[in-house]
């Protein structure tokens, strides 16, 4: 049986991207006779605010994307992360990364197509010596192979990324000892029973990194569906800053159907923007009419109320 889930971060209200992707990870599971999971991705405790999880579970229930289960939030499960680190380190995988943020974006650091920044191995070979001049504070970094992974994504298609050239020794855990979200969203997953993710595709490049996870700790991966992004007018991502976006304020002047029906005309669900429930989308549901291609929203005072 499918079991796909909603993770959602209490850093903010949900914004229409994060609706979008609940959505369709809600109306995929559902049209397979599947169940949703829940769970709050509260990893940073700088930024996650226990009001943003009760407005998240209120947004979510409003819109009718309900959930079968509640699992355990991520601040709650150091010690599995902590049984994973030391599974890696056991393998050797592990080492001490005592970069410094201007070290890693200096101008000579690799970067990635997308800009991201590829970490140069800088620490991987030091040796016992050399670590004990360094400062105490430092995050750990996992050691990845020259392979490369590919995979077929649900709705993007085939992809490959090699692990060394295109990504880099990874953090596995920051230097405030929090677990970094690739390892905590591999593990939780996995301790979840996810077997479908459904996600914006700026995640797209990381998937690979996370099957390589999965294969070195021994669990089962899930399949992987990635949606396109929602744009504000002037091409950025819809972030928890566009406010005009978010759940607050559109819930002020839309019925929960009104959103739903949006979404759903704009990636191509349904012919027309209509009201609609998501219980009105899942018998006829299809992943081949999604369309691929980010999608461009504009702002609620363009639009009819």
């Amino acid at each position: 049986m499918v079991r796909g889930r909603f993770a959602p971060s209490p850093s903010g209200r949900m914004h229409l991207g994060n609706v979008f992707s609940a959505m369709l990870a809600w109306l995929s599971a559902k049209s397979k006779g599947g169940s949703i999971v829940l769970r709050v991705e509260d990893l940073d405790p700088a930024r996650s605010r226990p009001e943003y999880v009760d407005a998240i579970l209120d947004d979510l229930r409003w819109l009718g994307l309900d959930w079968d289960e509640r699992a355990g939030d991520q601040s709650r499960r150091g010690g599995a992360y902590e049984a994973a680190l030391e599974r890696l380190r056991q393998m050797d995988l592990l080492y001490p990364c005592y970069c410094s943020r201007d070290q890693l974006h200096a101008a000579s650091a690799p970067h990635a197509s997308d800009g991201r920044i590829i970490y140069a191995g800088t620490c991987r070979s030091l040796t016992a010596r050399q670590r004990a001049l360094k400062p105490p504070t430092r995050c750990l970094r996992v050691k990845v192979p020259d392979e490369t992974v590919a995979f077929t994504d649900g709705l993007q298609g085939p992809q490959a990324l090699n692990l060394q050239a295109e990504w880099g020794d990874f953090i596995v855990r920051r230097a405030d000892g929090v677990a970094a979200y690739q390892l905590a969203v591999v593990v939780d997953d996995a301790a979840c029973g996810v077997t479908e993710v459904v996600r914006g595709r700026d995640l797209l490049s990381s998937t690979p990194v996370q099957l390589w996870l999965y294969r070195a700790l021994g669990l089962t991966p899930p399949s992987f569906i990635h949606v396109p992004m929602l744009l504000s007018t002037d091409g950025r991502r819809l972030s928890k800053r566009d406010r005009a976006l978010d759940l607050g304020e559109l819930r002020k002047v839309w019925l929960p159907e009104k959103v739903i029906g949006l979404l759903a005309w704009r990636c191509g669900l349904i012919d027309r923007w209509e009201d609609v429930s998501p219980r009105e989308l899942v018998a006829d549901f299809d992943w081949g009419r999604v369309r691929r291609e980010d999608i461009v929203m504009e702002l609620p005072d363009t639009m009819t109320f």
